[in-house]
């Protein structure tokens, strides 16, 4: 999925590009022979915070435009006949009849294309009329894409929602469990609730976007306008909104992941550190270190007591007891250090390296 691909691939191209940028911004705004500001400084960790912060907001802002891009080379049913939104029944045949006798591939000149090239667009133009004249077919394409053309007894536009509603359990219901699940493991900590009101906003409007017999308003009055005014563009459909606020959803919780934690870093000490990460880690660091000292004073304290408890019957008796150490102590070198995997390992490995130092006709070579 392009969005794992994106919260995962941030560590190693922000940075790069970040770097570039800012060794591009003391070229251009400090003097040649002026001293520029050394890493590990703060000024210098400061300018690094903010470049950081443009360079992902302008990145996000190109996927956006990317996928408004995509959705636009697509092309909807509309753009294809060259109808408007609210072309009637009779204007779609008017229209696909003339565009029928430019285009049937009994009629239509190669123009480079292969036979097969101008019959699937001949089938492409056909299946628009015939999606667009009919009422419920045409209801469901404006709020689920051209997929519903392969809808198998779908009929009535009641079974196109319940249809096209079933679809989004899964969805939402995948995107729920895995905010969840990360949320579990600490990786979606800044801007928790936040993420989860943007789940929320963008399930109620794409609930409402296809269950509502007409164009949300802030897409037929608000964004459609501005789209047709003041750049000339065709109007968005419901399913290319729908498709949209997905794409905007995903940016938005990069945002949250990649620009929210930089907004709160201090950079006093000459390094980015975001919300006291560094001094976390290394109290937490600390921490399990003491335990571990704790554990191992036990074990050997355990282990002491335990020898004594088997030495007990020889107390008194020095030479027995030292005869007892000198033998607990091959046991432990023959049947303890010696039975480890990693020291017969290094032992064979010696020992080849000495056969292989030494010299023809030695013992041992051969």
């Amino acid at each position: 999925m392009s969005a794992l691909l994106s919260l995962l691939g941030w560590s190693f191209l922000p940075g790069l590009v970040t770097g570039w940028t800012q060794s591009l911004y003391y070229s251009i705004t400090i003097r040649a022979g002026d001293p520029k500001p050394q890493p590990g400084s703060p000024r210098w960790a400061e300018h690094r915070r903010r470049i950081h912060i443009l360079v992902i907001t302008l990145y996000l802002l190109y996927t956006i435009y990317e996928a408004d891009y995509d959705l636009q080379r697509a092309g909807t049913f509309y753009t294809d006949l060259g109808v408007p939104l609210n072309a009637t029944d009779r204007e779609i045949k008017s229209r696909f009849r003339r565009l029928a006798a430019l285009h049937h591939p009994d009629k239509a000149g190669s123009g480079g294309r292969t036979q097969d090239d101008i019959n699937a667009y001949f089938v492409h133009l056909k299946t628009a009329a015939d999606a667009l004249t009919n009422p419920a077919q045409r209801f469901a394409y404006e709020r689920f894409g051209p997929g519903i053309v392969s809808w198998a007894r779908c009929v009535t536009i009641r079974d196109f929602v319940v249809r096209g509603a079933q679809a989004l359990v899964p969805y939402y219901g995948a995107a729920a469990v895995a905010m969840y699940a990360l949320g579990l493991l600490g990786y979606l900590d800044w801007g928790r609730y936040e993420r989860w009101l943007v789940l929320a906003a963008l399930f109620v409007f794409e609930a409402h976007t296809v269950t509502r017999p007409g164009m949300p308003r802030v897409l037929g009055r608000v964004v459609n306008p501005v789209l047709g005014l003041v750049l000339g563009r065709a109007p968005y459909l419901p399913f290319q909104a729908i498709a949209l606020a997905r794409k905007l959803s995903v940016t938005v919780y990069i945002a949250f992941s990649q620009i929210g934690p930089l907004l709160a870093a201090d950079t006093r000490s000459g390094q980015l550190v975001v919300g006291g990460a560094a001094g976390d880690d290394e109290k937490a660091l600390r921490e399990g270190l003491e335990r571990l000292e704790m554990t191992v004073k036990r074990l050997d304290a355990d282990a002491t007591r335990l020898l004594e408890t088997e030495m007990a019957p020889f107390a008194g008796d020095e030479e027995t007891r030292n005869s007892m150490w000198a033998k607990v102590k091959e046991w432990l070198v023959q049947n303890t250090i010696r039975s480890d995997p990693m020291v017969r390992d290094a032992l064979g490995r010696s020992f080849a390296k000495r056969r292989m130092d030494a010299p023809a006709g030695a013992r041992g070579t051969r």
